[in-house]
C-alpha cells in the first residue's frame, strides 16, 4: 500500500510482550482500502494489456475488438473470437492476475443468460425461489397474484399492526433489489416496501407477500432482450403526482411528494429503470413530469456518452457524424412544451422552477434528442410509477420485458 498501516496482533499470535502493532506490508482482505488497491492493481495490469478505460465509467475497458466489464473481482470479457480472449487471458496470468474462465456469461452475478439467435433472455429463478421461502409461500394455499402490487399506494400507515416478525423484511427488500437485474416489472412494489425496511408493518408486510405471490406465478420468467437492428435510445420518463395524498396523514408533507418512473431503451432493449419519490413538492402534474423528465436526463445522457464510444471504439459509427436516433417520449403536454429549448416558454406557474431542473434543455439541441408526445397507454414510465389494474400492467408488461 502508498501508506503505512498498522493492526493490532491476531488472536492466538504473539510477538514481543504483545502491546506492539504490525506494519501491513500488503493490504489484507477486510481492510477499507482493500477494494481501492485491488481496483488500482488490477486496471494498472489491464492498461498494460493494451486496453484503454472508458471516459465515463471507470469499470469499463475497450480494444478495437474486445471489452472488459468489472465488477469487484468480477470480470465479463467481450472478444470478436474466442481465441482473443484466451490470449487475453494468458496475458493477464503473466501479470500475476490469476483469472478463472468460466465459460460463457451464463451466470454472471447471479443471472441465467440465454441465447437464441439476437433474442437474450435474462433470469434469477434460484434467487427468485429464495425469495418465495423466506416469505413463506411454498404451500398450494399461497396464490398467484397478476400484478406485484395494488391500485392503491402504500402509505405508512403509523397507527397499523406491526409485522409479525415471521418474515425477515430487510432480508427480501435485498433480494427483490437485486432480482431487479431481470425483473423490471417489481421495481415499483419493491421501491414502495423498501420504504419501511426500519420499522415495517403488518400492511407493508403483507404488500411483501404479494410480490412474492406474483413472483410465484411467474418463477420462470425473466427480462427478454430482442434488440431491433437500428441504433437509438429512448427515454420514457412518467411521474405520479402526489399519489400518498389519500393513503396517509394529510399533515404529513410526505404524502404530497410525487414519484418518479423511467426506463431507458437502447435498441429497443431496456438497460436502466427506475422508480423513486421525488425529494421536493411538485405544485402540479406538470411540475411533477418536468422533474421526472430532468431527472431522466441525468441517466439518458452518460449512458448516450457511454453508447457513442462503444460505437466508436468498435467502428459502429464514426465519431464527428451521428447516426444514432435519441428520443424522448412524454406523454404530458405542459411538460412537453416547456421542455422545448426553442422557443422558450415561461409562464407564472412553472417561472418557480428551479435552475436545477431546466438544465437538461441546453442538452437536447446539441447532441440531437428528440423530444415528442407519446399515448399515455403507451407510455413505458407508467409502470413504474404507480398500481395499475392487470389489463394495463400486462400490456405495459409485454412492450417492456417480451411477455
Amino acid at each position: 500500500p502508498d501508506e503505512e498501516i498498522y493492526v493490532h496482533q491476531p488472536r492466538g499470535f504473539k510477538r514481543g510482550s504483545g502491546t506492539e502493532v504490525l506494519r501491513l506490508r500488503r493490504t489484507l482482505y477486510g481492510l477499507r482500502q482493500s477494494p481501492r488497491y485491488f481496483f488500482k492493481y488490477f486496471t494498472e495490469r489491464l492498461v498494460r494489456q493494451g486496453l484503454t478505460p472508458s471516459l465515463f465509467d471507470p469499470c469499463l475497458f475497450m480494444t478495437s475488438s474486445m471489452i472488459v466489464i468489472i465488477y469487484v473481482d468480477d470480470i465479463l470479457i467481450y472478444g470478436k473470437n474466442v481465441d482473443e480472449i484466451d490470449d487475453f487471458i494468458r496475458c493477464m496470468k503473466t501479470e500475476d492476475v490469476a483469472l478463472n474462465k468460466e465459460g460463457t456469461a451464463e451466470g454472471y452475478l447471479g443471472v441465467d443468460i440465454q441465447r437464441d439467435g439476437k433474442e437474450v433472455t435474462f433470469t434469477q429463478v434460484g434467487l427468485t425461489k429464495r425469495i418465495i421461502d423466506a416469505l413463506g409461500l411454498n404451500s398450494k394455499l399461497s396464490t398467484a397474484v397478476a400484478t406485484p402490487a395494488d391500485k392503491a399506494a402504500l402509505g405508512r400507515d403509523l397507527d397499523g399492526q406491526p409485522a409479525s416478525g415471521n418474515v425477515n423484511y430487510a432480508s427480501v427488500i435485498g433480494m427483490l433489489l437485486y432480482l431487479g437485474h431481470s425483473r423490471p416489472d417489481i421495481a415499483f412494489a419493491t421501491h414502495q416496501c423498501a420504504r419501511y425496511t426500519f420499522a415495517p408493518k403488518q400492511s407493508h408486510e403483507d404488500a411483501l407477500k404479494r410480490i412474492g405471490r406474483y413472483l410465484k406465478g411467474m418463477l420462470e420468467n425473466g427480462l427478454i432482450l430482442n434488440p431491433s437492428d437500428e441504433l437509438k435510445i429512448d427515454c420514457y420518463p412518467d411521474a405520479d403526482f402526489a399519489g400518498l395524498w389519500t393513503r396517509d396523514d394529510k399533515q404529513d408533507p410526505h404524502c404530497v411528494h410525487s414519484r418518479t418512473g423511467y426506463v431507458i431503451c437502447l435498441s429497443d432493449c431496456p438497460v436502466l429503470w427506475i422508480s423513486k419519490l421525488q425529494t421536493e413538492i411538485a405544485l402540479s402534474t406538470m411540475e411533477a413530469e418536468y422533474v421526472a423528465l430532468s431527472a431522466s436526463c441525468r441517466d439518458l445522457f452518460p449512458l448516450i456518452d457511454v453508447t457513442k464510444e462503444i460505437c466508436s471504439a468498435f467502428s459502429l459509427i464514426l465519431p464527428d457524424k451521428t447516426n444514432m436516433h435519441i428520443t424522448i417520449h412524454e406523454d404530458n403536454v405542459g411538460t412537453l412544451i416547456l421542455g422545448q429549448l426553442e422557443p422558450r416558454r415561461m409562464t407564472p406557474r412553472s417561472k418557480h422552477y428551479a435552475v436545477k431542473y431546466h438544465w437538461f434543455r441546453e442538452h437536447l439541441i446539441p447532441r440531437k434528442i428528440k423530444l415528442v408526445k407519446i399515448a399515455t397507454n403507451e407510455q413505458l414510465g407508467d409502470i413504474f410509477t404507480k398500481g395499475l389494474d392487470r389489463i394495463a400492467f400486462q400490456r405495459l408488461r409485454k412492450m417492456l420485458m417480451g411477455w
